[in-house]
């Protein structure tokens, strides 16, 4: 059986690898676009802060050693342009210039996502980056060392450019970030989201809400920025304003989509064609406490994806339930956390959400280096069944969300969750752990 395998990252070389683990015969071909496969994207914010480190640190695996070790087909450079669903080949070209052809008894769509581009002059300029993949990795760092930056406009203000004002900052960068969102990290309470504006402040990043890029132009070696109201000069833009998934090669061939754009998927990972798959950040997903379809592309259900690909492809029945939504990252000295939904998602989704937020500590109060930890949880006026929340402070915010996510997987209420018996030692947490405290609060809330 031929198995082929459009794109060559997290769900693509995953379902390859474990493809052929599961059956050494099968005929496994990946269709790569570039010249990278397999890498961390997820550390390029934390690479490019290391001025020492080379960005392929980043690569888990070469193409070579799936090759050689694997016997899988990886063909880099070759450009899949169109799916021939009654022949049952995938049509593209090589390097951008001689055409071919692939036969598949089964394939997998793993085209992933792109960045959005703003349609404004100047978009295009020379010192305007991305940040999704190692070749636009790659080029920041050697941009930040060849032009000698010292002042670095962001445009967006989500996980990416806050990951990115960090990382510049960590290189003695002056960071300028805007957004035309009124606020910062719309899904957080304001209360928490001033807590890490305020980090932002205190470490002199510039942060303009609410006012809109206009255009940019050349100026000298640098760019000129204009705002609505305001102009200044930097010496590179990073345009950090979301990303959308890249289902062309789907829709054009008759697929089901699904939510913003993604590519329309069942438990099993099938499409609307029993013999196609699709995996990772181009495809959508069933949200676990809405039972709704969602978009929402994160690193782990890439990889998941693209291993349960593979065992339905060599023949084990495996469903994924679906997926929370949880997500973790760092600014600066704070970590911030989510899962779930939050309070006008859950009101969306046509629950009565009522939530709970509350301010404990890190460690027992006694304990030195105590720090604050902000917990937002929300459940459920008629069933009292979790609904979703965030964490943040400076420690022990990023992985108490785990807790919270398999409670949402768990379907728990309130109530059951705050009988759950969870680790104490003046270390790591109070007696009462910040998350047993705020679903207190929230049953009296209840």
């Amino acid at each position: 059986m031929k198995f082929v395998i459009i794109g060559g990252d997290a769900a693509g070389m995953s379902a390859a690898s474990k493809a052929k683990r599961n059956d050494d015969k099968l005929e496994v071909t990946v269709l790569e676009a570039t010249t990278d496969v397999s890498y961390s994207a997820c550390g390029m914010p934390y690479n490019v802060a290391d001025a020492g480190r080379v960005m392929d640190d980043l690569v888990v695996r070469r193409a070579e050693v799936f090759r050689e070790k694997q016997g899988i087909d990886l063909k880099l450079g070759y450009v899949a342009r169109a799916i021939d669903r009654g022949r049952k080949k995938v049509i593209g070209v090589m390097a951008g210039k001689d055409p071919f052809e692939v036969q598949y008894d089964k394939l997998l769509i793993a085209t992933g996502a792109r960045p959005v581009t703003l349609d404004i002059p100047g978009a295009d300029l020379p010192g305007v980056h991305v940040l999704k993949t190692l070749y636009d990795g790659r080029g920041i760092k050697d941009y930040l060392v060849s032009k000698k930056v010292k002042t670095v406009l962001i445009v967006g203000t989500g996980y990416i450019g806050l990951e990115m004002a960090e990382a510049f900052h960590a290189r003695g960068i002056n960071v300028v970030m805007v957004d035309i969102l009124s606020r910062l990290l719309p899904w957080l309470p304001q209360e928490m989201a001033g807590v890490v504006e305020k980090e932002l402040g205190d470490k002199g990043v510039e942060v303009h809400l609410g006012v809109k890029l206009k255009s940019l132009e050349q100026y000298g070696s640098g760019l000129r920025v204009f705002l609505e109201d305001k102009e200044f000069l930097v010496d590179m833009v990073l345009m950090a304003t979301g990303i959308v998934p890249n289902s062309e090669l789907a829709a054009d061939a008759g697929l089901k989509i699904g939510p913003k754009n993604s590519i329309a998927v069942d438990k099993s990972l099938h499409t609307s064609d029993d013999d196609i798959f699709a995996a990772g950040d181009c495809a959508d997903a069933f949200h676990v406490v809405t039972g709704n379809r969602v978009w929402i592309p994160l690193a782990l259900r890439a990889n998941r994806a693209g291993w349960a690909v593979a065992d339905n492809v060599t023949g084990r029945d495996v469903k994924l339930e679906g997926i929370v939504g949880s997500a973790v990252f760092k600014v600066l000295d704070i970590e911030v956390a989510r899962t779930g939904l939050s309070s006008s998602e859950a009101a969306e989704a046509g629950f009565d959400p009522v939530e709970a937020l509350i301010k404990s500590r890190s460690r027992a109060h006694a304990h030195p280096g105590n720090q604050t930890i902000h917990v937002n949880l929300i459940a459920d006026k008629k069933t009292g069944k979790l609904l979703g929340g965030c964490i943040i402070g400076k420690e022990g915010a990023a992985l108490r969300i785990d807790s919270l996510a398999v409670a949402l997987h768990a379907g728990m209420t309130t109530e059951q969750f705050f009988q759950c018996d969870m680790a104490y030692a003046p270390p790591f947490s109070p007696v009462w752990d910040p998350l047993l405290t705020a679903a207190n609060q929230l049953l009296k809330n209840l």
